[in-house]
Protein backbone atom coordinates (compact mmCIF):
# COMPACT_ATOMS: atom_id res chain seq x y z
CA UNK A 1 0.00 0.00 0.00
CA UNK A 2 1.18 3.28 -0.73
CA UNK A 3 1.59 6.08 1.74
CA UNK A 4 -1.00 8.24 -0.36
CA UNK A 5 -3.53 5.45 -0.30
CA UNK A 6 -2.76 4.99 3.25
CA UNK A 7 -3.24 8.26 3.65
CA UNK A 8 -6.87 8.63 2.08
CA UNK A 9 -7.78 4.87 4.29
CA UNK A 10 -6.56 7.43 7.23
CA UNK A 11 -8.54 9.92 6.67
CA UNK A 12 -12.19 8.27 5.58
CA UNK A 13 -11.64 5.79 8.80
CA UNK A 14 -11.45 9.29 10.89
CA UNK A 15 -14.12 11.28 9.08
CA UNK A 16 -16.25 9.13 7.35
CA UNK A 17 -18.78 8.66 10.18
CA UNK A 18 -19.00 12.63 11.04
CA UNK A 19 -19.19 13.47 7.21
CA UNK A 20 -22.28 10.81 7.05
CA UNK A 21 -23.61 12.77 9.84
CA UNK A 22 -23.30 16.10 8.56
CA UNK A 23 -24.20 15.84 5.41
CA UNK A 24 -27.57 14.19 6.64
CA UNK A 25 -28.08 16.30 9.36
CA UNK A 26 -27.51 19.31 6.74
CA UNK A 27 -29.93 17.92 4.16
CA UNK A 28 -32.74 16.16 6.41
CA UNK A 29 -34.27 19.60 8.02
CA UNK A 30 -36.79 18.46 9.97
CA UNK A 31 -35.59 19.07 13.73
CA UNK A 32 -36.95 14.76 14.74
CA UNK A 33 -36.37 12.94 11.45
CA UNK A 34 -32.90 14.76 11.15
CA UNK A 35 -31.12 13.13 14.06
CA UNK A 36 -32.98 9.80 13.67
CA UNK A 37 -31.64 9.13 10.21
CA UNK A 38 -28.02 10.99 11.02
CA UNK A 39 -27.66 8.20 13.51
CA UNK A 40 -28.66 5.65 10.74
CA UNK A 41 -25.54 7.29 9.02
CA UNK A 42 -23.46 7.00 11.88
CA UNK A 43 -23.64 4.12 12.55
CA UNK A 44 -23.26 2.55 9.19
CA UNK A 45 -20.85 4.80 8.30
CA UNK A 46 -18.29 4.27 11.55
CA UNK A 47 -18.92 0.10 10.93
CA UNK A 48 -17.63 0.30 7.27
CA UNK A 49 -14.96 2.44 8.33
CA UNK A 50 -13.65 0.06 11.04
CA UNK A 51 -14.24 -2.61 8.54
CA UNK A 52 -12.52 -0.43 6.03
CA UNK A 53 -9.47 0.46 8.30
CA UNK A 54 -8.81 -2.87 9.70
CA UNK A 55 -9.06 -4.70 6.20
CA UNK A 56 -6.41 -2.54 5.36
CA UNK A 57 -4.13 -1.33 8.15
CA UNK A 58 -4.89 -5.13 10.01
CA UNK A 59 -5.56 -2.78 13.12
CA UNK A 60 -7.83 -0.89 15.27
CA UNK A 61 -6.58 2.26 16.30
CA UNK A 62 -8.02 2.91 19.39
CA UNK A 63 -9.25 7.06 19.53
CA UNK A 64 -11.49 6.17 15.98
CA UNK A 65 -12.59 3.13 17.58
CA UNK A 66 -13.47 4.71 20.70
CA UNK A 67 -15.25 7.22 18.43
CA UNK A 68 -16.97 4.88 16.56
CA UNK A 69 -18.57 2.97 19.65
CA UNK A 70 -19.84 5.89 20.84
CA UNK A 71 -21.60 6.66 17.76
CA UNK A 72 -22.42 2.75 17.55
CA UNK A 73 -24.18 2.88 20.74
CA UNK A 74 -25.40 6.43 20.80
CA UNK A 75 -27.17 6.26 17.18
CA UNK A 76 -28.14 3.15 18.27
CA UNK A 77 -30.02 4.52 21.36
CA UNK A 78 -31.47 7.38 19.35
CA UNK A 79 -32.95 4.86 16.19
CA UNK A 80 -34.58 2.53 19.01
CA UNK A 81 -36.15 5.31 21.51
CA UNK A 82 -36.78 7.84 18.51
CA UNK A 83 -35.24 10.43 21.23
CA UNK A 84 -32.30 12.89 19.43
CA UNK A 85 -31.39 13.81 22.30
CA UNK A 86 -29.21 10.45 23.04
CA UNK A 87 -26.89 11.68 19.86
CA UNK A 88 -26.66 15.00 20.54
CA UNK A 89 -25.14 14.09 24.29
CA UNK A 90 -22.68 11.91 22.18
CA UNK A 91 -20.50 14.47 22.47
CA UNK A 92 -20.11 15.83 25.87
CA UNK A 93 -20.30 12.02 26.99
CA UNK A 94 -16.98 11.70 24.55
CA UNK A 95 -15.31 15.08 25.51
CA UNK A 96 -16.39 15.04 29.11
CA UNK A 97 -14.79 11.27 28.51
CA UNK A 98 -11.87 12.36 27.21
CA UNK A 99 -10.99 15.12 29.63
CA UNK A 100 -11.42 12.97 32.78
CA UNK A 101 -9.11 10.24 30.77
CA UNK A 102 -5.96 12.67 30.64
CA UNK A 103 -6.55 14.40 34.32
CA UNK A 104 -6.60 11.19 36.07
CA UNK A 105 -3.65 10.18 34.04
CA UNK A 106 -1.93 13.48 34.95
CA UNK A 107 -2.88 12.79 38.31
CA UNK A 108 -1.73 9.22 38.40
CA UNK A 109 1.64 10.09 36.91
CA UNK A 110 0.70 8.91 33.51
CA UNK A 111 1.50 10.46 29.92
CA UNK A 112 -1.91 9.79 28.35
CA UNK A 113 -1.58 12.69 26.01
CA UNK A 114 0.37 10.30 23.71
CA UNK A 115 -3.01 8.20 22.97
CA UNK A 116 -4.06 11.32 21.63
CA UNK A 117 -0.72 12.81 19.80
CA UNK A 118 1.01 9.47 19.48
CA UNK A 119 4.99 9.04 20.50
CA UNK A 120 6.10 11.56 18.08
CA UNK A 121 7.35 14.57 20.67
CA UNK A 122 9.49 14.09 23.43
CA UNK A 123 9.54 16.47 25.98
CA UNK A 124 10.33 17.09 29.72
CA UNK A 125 7.85 15.47 31.79
CA UNK A 126 6.59 19.15 33.74
CA UNK A 127 5.54 20.37 30.10
CA UNK A 128 3.98 17.45 29.14
CA UNK A 129 1.68 17.59 32.51
CA UNK A 130 1.26 21.17 31.55
CA UNK A 131 0.18 20.04 28.23
CA UNK A 132 -2.31 17.47 29.52
CA UNK A 133 -4.30 19.85 31.81
CA UNK A 134 -4.15 22.05 29.32
CA UNK A 135 -6.35 19.58 27.12
CA UNK A 136 -8.02 18.46 29.68
CA UNK A 137 -9.87 21.34 30.15
CA UNK A 138 -10.43 21.78 26.24
CA UNK A 139 -12.13 19.11 25.88
CA UNK A 140 -14.33 19.75 28.94
CA UNK A 141 -15.08 23.05 28.06
CA UNK A 142 -15.92 21.63 24.36
CA UNK A 143 -18.10 19.02 26.63
CA UNK A 144 -19.84 21.92 28.19
CA UNK A 145 -20.17 23.87 25.41
CA UNK A 146 -22.00 21.03 23.55
CA UNK A 147 -24.58 21.03 26.16
CA UNK A 148 -25.55 24.70 25.68
CA UNK A 149 -25.71 24.49 21.87
CA UNK A 150 -27.66 21.49 21.58
CA UNK A 151 -30.33 22.31 24.32
CA UNK A 152 -30.78 25.59 23.07
CA UNK A 153 -30.11 26.21 18.90
CA UNK A 154 -31.00 24.43 15.52
CA UNK A 155 -30.54 21.16 14.78
CA UNK A 156 -28.19 22.79 12.07
CA UNK A 157 -26.39 24.93 14.22
CA UNK A 158 -25.57 21.79 16.70
CA UNK A 159 -24.41 20.16 13.41
CA UNK A 160 -21.76 22.39 11.84
CA UNK A 161 -20.73 23.14 15.67
CA UNK A 162 -19.97 19.22 16.33
CA UNK A 163 -18.33 19.16 12.63
CA UNK A 164 -16.24 21.26 11.41
CA UNK A 165 -16.86 23.23 14.36
CA UNK A 166 -14.99 21.11 17.04
CA UNK A 167 -12.40 20.06 14.99
CA UNK A 168 -11.43 23.54 13.93
CA UNK A 169 -11.26 24.25 18.08
CA UNK A 170 -9.13 21.52 18.55
CA UNK A 171 -6.57 22.93 15.86
CA UNK A 172 -6.39 26.11 16.85
CA UNK A 173 -6.05 25.50 20.24
CA UNK A 174 -3.08 22.97 19.05
CA UNK A 175 -1.66 25.95 17.05
CA UNK A 176 -1.81 28.16 20.58
CA UNK A 177 0.12 25.20 21.91
CA UNK A 178 3.32 24.86 19.44
CA UNK A 179 5.32 27.42 20.63
CA UNK A 180 5.45 26.00 24.03
CA UNK A 181 6.23 21.93 22.27
CA UNK A 182 8.83 23.49 19.88
CA UNK A 183 10.55 25.88 22.23
CA UNK A 184 11.10 23.03 24.86
CA UNK A 185 11.83 20.79 22.38
CA UNK A 186 14.69 22.80 20.83
CA UNK A 187 15.93 22.61 24.84
CA UNK A 188 15.59 19.06 24.60
CA UNK A 189 17.81 18.80 21.60
CA UNK A 190 20.00 20.85 22.71
CA UNK A 191 21.06 19.58 25.75
CA UNK A 192 23.07 16.67 24.57
CA UNK A 193 25.24 18.86 22.24
CA UNK A 194 26.04 21.28 24.86
CA UNK A 195 26.84 18.26 27.12
CA UNK A 196 29.02 16.48 24.80
CA UNK A 197 31.00 20.39 23.80
CA UNK A 198 31.34 21.04 27.70
CA UNK A 199 32.75 17.35 28.23
CA UNK A 200 35.46 17.54 25.06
Amino acid sequence: MTAKTARWVRLFVDYAGLTAFLITMLVVRDEVRGPILASWAVVIASVLALVVGFAVERRLAPIPLVTAAFGVIFGGATIYFHDPSFIKMKLTILDAGIGLFLITGALRGKNPLKALMGEAFHLPEPVVRTLTLRYAFLFLALAAANEAIWRTQSNRIWALYKFPGTAIVIFLFALSQAPLMARHMQDDEAAPTEDKESGA
